[in-house]
């Protein structure tokens, strides 16, 4: 059996982990920092560090009660290394740094975006590479190839604003605040997409782009002026999200009869979204095993990087805010 303890600081959660064997979760705490960024409509880079370090001694504490540990029952601690916000992953790093050396443990860096491929694993156990995977978190919507633990290649990105960037984007457009991707969700299930239909993205290969559905969602608000209505906003809302998550799926349907893998995983907070959860499974179908993480660990959070941590290698600690796969 190997513990491992994980540290999430990467945006605007704050999470402190602790896994065992990569796969079993004994605590996983998580503080989000949303009504602290709420009023600017985005989050304060300098207010989401300092609060980071002000909250992670007691989630320290809080995340090895639950899990019953103490210090010498650890194997080794994991750390969000990139990318990220550089003072937020400065925070974390440098906890991590002292604990390591204080209790005489190894510490490993880990890059945040393999750990939401992880997230699929700590929601299955018995999940393992090669999968296909299709990450959509924070400025990413990527397609990638795991062919073992800890090797990725990158088939299909996006060449401007991530899917979750459209969806903060849009969101703001239709006054719903911040964060705006839930906020869009639960105003989509009210609305219709086939009264107010927008064009699907759509660029060769296996490349995104959302910024030309963004301009003809700004277009027709303008349009509609000042006789926009309630439902007006649900169905633009409900549009907009199915232009997204359907141009998501279309590229992965189209890496699935390329590859024609066993195991797919779609995961990052995107994969909360209730239209792509839906749709995944429909598109996928019995061609391949799919699995999303449970919406607890879709989000920011210290157990996939603890689980990410165990099977990746150790890798140094160093702060990249533009890492990559």
């Amino acid at each position: 059996m190997a513990l491992t303890l994980g540290i999430e600081t990467s945006c605007d959660e704050t999470s402190v982990a602790v896994v065992e064997d990569g796969r079993r979760v004994l605590s996983n705490v998580i503080h989000s920092q949303v009504d602290l960024h709420r009023d600017f409509g985005g989050v304060v880079p300098e207010l989401a560090a300092r609060d980071h370090l002000e909250r992670l001694p007691q989630l320290l504490d809080l995340a090895m009660d639950r899990a019953h540990v103490k210090p010498a029952d650890l194997d080794q601690l994991a750390v969000t290394r990139g990318p990220g916000l550089v003072g937020c992953l400065l925070v974390g790093v440098g906890v991590g740094e002292g604990l390591a050396a204080a209790w005489d443990k190894p510490l490993t860096g880990v890059n945040h975006l393999w750990g939401h491929i992880y997230a699929a694993m700590l929601s299955r156990p018995d999940l393992e590479p090669p999968l296909l995977g299709l990450v959509v978190s924070g400025a990413h919507s990527d397609l990638v190839r795991m062919p073992g633990h800890g090797r990725f290649e990158v088939i299909g990105r996006t060449r401007d604003d991530a899917a979750g960037e459209a969806f903060d984007k849009a969101a703001r457009m239709l006054g719903l605040g911040f964060p705006g991707g839930p906020a869009l969700d639960r105003l989509a299930r009210r609305g219709d997409p086939r009264r107010q239909q927008l064009p699907k993205p759509s660029l060769p290969g296996l490349e995104y782009s959302f910024s030309g559905l963004k301009t003809a969602l700004l277009y027709r608000l303008r349009d509609l002026g000042e006789s926009l209505t309630e439902q007006d906003r649900a169905d633009l809302a409900a549009a907009f999200e199915q232009s997204v998550v359907e141009s998501l799926l279309e590229k992965l349907d189209r890496a699935l009869e390329e590859a024609a893998p066993r195991e797919v995983v779609v995961a990052g907070g995107v994969a909360a979204n209730t239209l792509l959860r839906r749709r995944a499974a429909e598109v996928v179908g019995d061609r391949a095993r799919l699995t999303m993480p449970a919406l607890e660990l879709c989000t920011d959070n210290a157990a996939m990087i603890a689980a990410a941590g165990h099977y990746s290698g150790r890798f140094p600690a160093d702060v990249d805010p533009s890492l990559s796969w």
